[in-house]
């Protein structure tokens, strides 16, 4: 799923992985996003890369993070 010889950041591949799920809905509003540790291995990276992915996620308001909980899809419909 990711090409560890490509030019484009592994960070960046992933988090578009992330985005794709959120947009079909593999990952709903509300829905908890895997943790750092899930996708270091899932997609064979390193934890900064997988927080990385997370904070680039936050970032764009796709998801929200629960200190202590996690991290989870923000709903489009609210102001989560």
């Amino acid at each position: 799923m990711i090409d560890f010889q490509s030019d484009v950041p592994r960070w960046v591949q992933v988090a578009e992985v992330m985005r794709a799920r959120i947009a079909d809905g593999t990952y709903g509003a509300r829905d908890r996003v895997p943790s750092v540790l899930q996708i270091q291995h899932e997609f064979g990276i390193a934890t900064a890369t997988a927080q990385k992915v997370l904070r680039a996620l936050r970032a764009e308001g796709l998801t929200y993070t629960v200190p202590g909980l996690g991290s989870f899809v923000a709903d489009p419909s609210s102001d989560a």
